[in-house]
C-alpha cells in the first residue's frame, strides 16, 4: 500500500551549489527553526571540517511538516570520493533533487551523484538555483540538464523531469522567470506532486537495513535506516542479521523519528519510516534488522571501491 502521508527526498549537488543553503530556506519558512538559530553556520553542517570547507561528507536527516505529509529530506555527499556513502543514503530515498547553479550548470560531483540516483530508479527533479545572480543562464542551464540526462542513458519517463527555477539565498521558488515570487513553497509542492509514497507493507516482518551510524555519549551507536516492511516497536526483541550471516539477538531499547532537526522517541515506527534505533548490540553498516522469528536479510548495498587516478607524463624540465 502507498502511505500518502511521507515522502522520502535525498538532495544532490555539486560542491557550492546551494544545497545546505536551500535547506536552511525549506527549515526556516516551515517554521522549524528561530531567525536567531540562522546566525552563523549553515545548520547541515555539523562537522568540523565541513563547517570549515562548506562541504558536506556525512548524510544528514531532517524531516519537515508541510500540508500534512512528513517529508524526510536526506542531504547527501556532493563528492565523488564520499561515493560509499552516497550510494548507503539513497536506498533511504524514493526521490532526489538535483540542485545546480543556474550559470555553472551541472558538474562533474553532480554527474556522479544523478548517475548513482538514476540506478537506484529514483525519481529526479531538477532545481536551478541562483537565479538571482546577474550572470544567471537558467535556460542554457536547464537543456544542460536535459543533455546530461541523455548521456546517462534515461528512458523517455526520466527526461521529462519536473523543474523548477530558485534563489536558496532569498529564499523563493518559481516556474516564472518573470515573476519570482517570495516564497520556497512551490519547491515543496513540487515534491508532493512528483515524488512517490513509499509502497510498503506493514503487515509483513520486519525488516531494515542500517544504512548510517551515529555516536551518542549515552547510548553508543545508534542505527539509522528506512524501514523496508513490518513495523519496529520499542522494547521489541529483534535479529541483526551480520555480513557472514551470523544472527544476533537484541532488544530495541527506543525507537526514534526524525523531527525537524533533531530525533522524537516514539513507541512505534512502520515502513517507509526512516527511523533510528537505540540499543542495537554493535551494529554495522549494511546490517539488516528483522524481527526474532524467521529473521530474513535484505540483499547488502553494493558500494563502489576506492579508486585513485594518476597521470605519467614526460619530464620536460
Amino acid at each position: 500500500m502507498k502511505r500518502e502521508d511521507v515522502r522520502n527526498i535525498a538532495i544532490i549537488a555539486h560542491v557550492d551549489h546551494g544545497k545546505t543553503t536551500l535547506v536552511d530556506a525549506l527549515l526556516h519558512q516551515s517554521g522549524h527553526f528561530r531567525d536567531a538559530q540562522l546566525k552563523g553556520d549553515c545548520i547541515l553542517d555539523s562537522n568540523d571540517l565541513e563547517r570549515e570547507r562548506g562541504i558536506t561528507i556525512l548524510a544528514k536527516n531532517i524531516a519537515l511538516m508541510y500540508k500534512g505529509v512528513k517529508i524526510n529530506i536526506i542531504d547527501t555527499p556532493g563528492h565523488a570520493d564520499f561515493g560509499g556513502e552516497v550510494e548507503r543514503v539513497l536506498r533511504m530515498a524514493d526521490g532526489v533533487l538535483i540542485l545546480v547553479d543556474a550559470f555553472e550548470g551541472p558538474r562533474p560531483q553532480t554527474r556522479f551523484v544523478l548517475k548513482k540516483a538514476l540506478e537506484c530508479h529514483l525519481k529526479p527533479l531538477v532545481v536551478i538555483n541562483k537565479i538571482d545572480r546577474p550572470d544567471c543562464r537558467p535556460d542554457h542551464v536547464l537543456s544542460e540538464m536535459f543533455d546530461l540526462f541523455v548521456d546517462l542513458d534515461a528512458d523517455d519517463e526520466t527526461l521529462d523531469f519536473p523543474y523548477i527555477y530558485a534563489s536558496a539565498r532569498e529564499g523563493f521558488a518559481t516556474h516564472d522567470l518573470d515573476n519570482f515570487g517570495n516564497s520556497i513553497h512551490p519547491l515543496l509542492d513540487m515534491v508532493l506532486e512528483n515524488v512517490p509514497a513509499p509502497d510498503v507493507n506493514q503487515d509483513a516482518p520486519l525488516t531494515m537495513m542500517v544504512t548510517t551510524l551515529e555516536w551518542s555519549e549515552y547510548v553508543g551507536r545508534v542505527a539509522t535506516g528506512r524501514i523496508n516492511s513490518g513495523k519496529v516497536r520499542t522494547g521489541e526483541r529483534v535479529t541483526i542479521i551480520k555480513r557472514n550471516g551470523d544472527h544476533i539477538k537484541c532488544t530495541v531499547d527506543s525507537v526514534e523519528l526524525y523531527n525537524n532537526l533533531g530525533r522524537a522517541p516514539v513507541d512505534e515506527a512502520c515502513a517507509g519510516d526512516i527511523v533510528a534505533l537505540v540499543g542495537l548490540e554493535n551494529p554495522e553498516i549494511g546490517d539488516t534488522v528483522a524481527c526474532s522469528e524467521k529473521p530474513q536479510a535484505l540483499v547488502r548495498i553494493d558500494v563502489d571501491e576506492p579508486t585513485l587516478s594518476m597521470l605519467f607524463t614526460i619530464n620536460s624540465s
